[in-house]
């Protein structure tokens, strides 16, 4: 098994930064995972185009080659990509599929405007096309449930002989949430992404945050 970041994303407007840098568009972090025949895009979060040449860029492949997609939850910004990547399996957690699948469904009876409701049928559309993720979706590569941004936030926890690495979504987004201990201000369960954030800081050695370069876990820094 191993990995590398082939994208580094970005949030809106970061919170903790000393000044109002004004909007963005915001995408999260891709990470590419090899565990023998899988190869596994998480989080595609740039448009085909510009995903597939970093993807080349970065690793030698082009789209075409991705076997899987996991989704670390089903907001916009983690899934701009998708539609290069049709011929591959999608994945997310079980349990973000079944709250956002009630969400846009609510929203959809309840809409009104015509071209929000083809917006919602859209991504009910994709959300069908996701497959319940498995607990271990390949070898070394096991889900790790992070609720709390969204209903069903989930990480993948990597394995190797020396060093465990956390692919963490939004749970930890960037690497000034995980050295100032804060969480994203604007979760479902600001109680249970707190949680979230304490386990991922206890398991990993390394963490790949939502929206930002990996970083070594600053409890392991004599690692």
């Amino acid at each position: 098994m191993d990995y590398r970041i082939i994208s580094i994303g970005t949030l809106s407007q970061h919170e903790l930064w000393p000044k109002d840098q004004g909007k963005r568009t915001p995408h999260a972090t891709t990470t590419l995972i090899r565990s023998e025949d899988r190869v596994i895009l998480v989080d595609p979060a740039l448009p085909p185009q510009i995903l597939g040449a970093r993807l080349t860029e970065r690793s030698g492949l082009d789209l075409g080659a991705v076997t899987d997609v996991f989704l670390t939850n089903f907001r916009p910004a983690h899934r701009w990509g998708l539609p290069g990547l049709t011929h591959a399996k999608w994945h997310i957690c079980e349990a973000e599929r079944e709250a956002i699948g009630r969400s846009l469904v609510e929203r959809f009876t309840a809409e009104q405007d015509e071209e929000v409701r083809a917006m919602l049928q859209q991504d009910i559309a994709l959300l069908q096309r996701c497959g319940n993720a498995p607990d271990k979706l390949a070898r070394q590569v096991d889900l790790f449930p992070l609720p709390g941004f969204t209903p069903g936030t989930c990480g993948l926890l990597l394995l190797d002989a020396t060093t465990t690495t956390l692919v963490a979504g939004d749970a930890v987004a960037t690497s000034e949430h995980l050295s100032q201990g804060q969480i994203l201000r604007h979760g479902v369960d600001l109680e249970m992404a707190r949680a979230s954030f304490a386990e991922a800081i206890e398991i990993a050695d390394v963490i790949i945050p939502g929206h930002d370069n990996l970083v070594v876990n600053p409890t392991r820094r004599g690692m």
